[in-house]
């Protein structure tokens, strides 16, 4: 899909597609299906040399497509030392599927969403994170170590965080939305101008959180409700659009949609009547990580790379590219303050982001969302 990239001071020279950054289904596949916190099944952690050779390493990284910039891999080699080789993943599930097929595909990093990194880690196929090859771990923000998939940052390093919420036109829709229910059940004059979120964490958040129950349940009887509630809102929906629903609030075909806070950016660049709230039943908190394969033959080389990523400079790219914040204090103080003042969502705390509910592995209860997700799309 080509997308209009905002108009910014500094403009974006790539776009993450959410759809493969954080647009991601329940996590399926039966060998994944974790217990629960506290990483059971996490492997022990190898034996890594602080001085080794980095220079007669090499590695190979799967990332989303635009998630980093097209340089690094010779920024990497010329600062650090160790050549990379970047292959790109649409779909969480796409790389689950690769890591999970015997021989790693040879990847030494992978970029994968919080709850997929507890999966893997579950599973003993992650290397925990040496933090004495990784000092720029403090650079982190501390709320960024609390995150429920991985407390303590274990196995996974978060790279982009943020929420869920309403984008809406300020200038078509008074008063401004301020309850999950002013999309599920909108105002008739609004009726047909609504887009949701069709994934199923997604799809399911909205309903989860006006019906009071948590964004992880995985209580059956909850769970229909959450069903016959947004079976009930497809009388007043527009489509599920899970990539363009910015461009529709833009021509006005849409007047409110559940979006991410940084996809709702891309719309407010173009049209800075589009605002982005969270309404006061509460959200989610989500995150995209870095992992290191426990595969990996180039361990030191990965945790290098990870290090890498963390220093603010770099790390900044990803907040000026991508519009969405990042767990590191440094770095966002590095984002031009025209971009900062542009962009409400970039204005928000560490703290304002740790009241969502940070989103965990399902387990077990991963195909109960799939088989409603498919139920409540398909139903008439």
């Amino acid at each position: 899909m080509t997308q209009t990239r905002p108009s910014l001071t500094r403009s974006p020279r790539a776009r993450a597609r959410r759809r493969g950054a954080m647009v991601v289904a329940a996590l399926t596949l039966p060998a994944l299906a974790a217990c629960g916190g506290g990483g059971s099944g996490a492997a022990e952690p190898a034996e890594l040399d602080p001085e080794a050779d980095l220079s007669s390493q090499s590695l190979v990284v799967s990332n989303w497509a635009d998630y980093m910039p097209e340089n690094l891999a010779e920024t990497f080699k010329a600062d650090v030392g160790p050549s990379m080789t970047v292959t790109n993943h649409a779909t969480n599930e796409e790389i689950v599927a690769k890591l999970t097929a015997g021989s790693n595909a040879g990847v030494d990093v992978a970029f994968v969403s919080g709850q997929f990194a507890q999966a893997l880690a579950e599973q003993g196929l992650l290397e925990p994170i040496h933090d004495d090859l990784v000092p720029n771990l403090d650079q982190l923000s501390p709320e960024a170590t609390q995150l429920a998939y991985d407390e303590g940052n274990e196995y996974s390093v978060p790279y982009t965080w943020g929420t869920t919420g309403i984008c809406y036109r300020s200038d078509l829709v008074d008063p401004a939305p301020t309850s999950w229910d002013d999309i599920l059940e909108p105002a008739p004059e609004h009726a047909g101008k609504v887009t949701m979120l069709g994934t199923e964490r997604w799809l399911m958040l909205p309903a989860q959180k006006a019906l009071g129950f948590s964004a992880n349940t995985q209580d059956e009887a909850e769970m229909q409700q959450v069903k016959d509630k947004l079976v009930a809102a497809k009388d007043s929906l527009l489509a599920y659009d899970d990539t363009t629903f910015y461009e529709r609030l833009i021509s006005g075909e849409a007047v409110m949609t559940e979006a991410w806070d940084g996809w709702c950016n891309y719309g407010t660049a173009e049209n800075p009547d589009i605002k982005f709230v969270v309404p006061s039943e509460g959200s989610d908190l989500w995150a995209d990580t870095m992992v290191v394969l426990k595969s990996s033959e180039n361990k030191e080389a990965a945790h290098a790379f990870v290090n890498y990523v963390l220093e603010p400079e770099n790390h900044a790219w990803a907040v000026e590219n991508i519009l969405y914040n990042v767990p590191n204090a440094a770095a966002m103080d590095q984002v031009p303050a025209e971009m900062i003042e542009q962009f409400d969502t970039l204005q928000v705390t560490p703290e304002q982001l740790m009241e969502g509910e940070s989103l965990v592995d399902l387990g077990e209860a991963a195909p109960l969302y799939t088989q409603m997700a498919t139920e409540i799309t398909a139903s008439s």
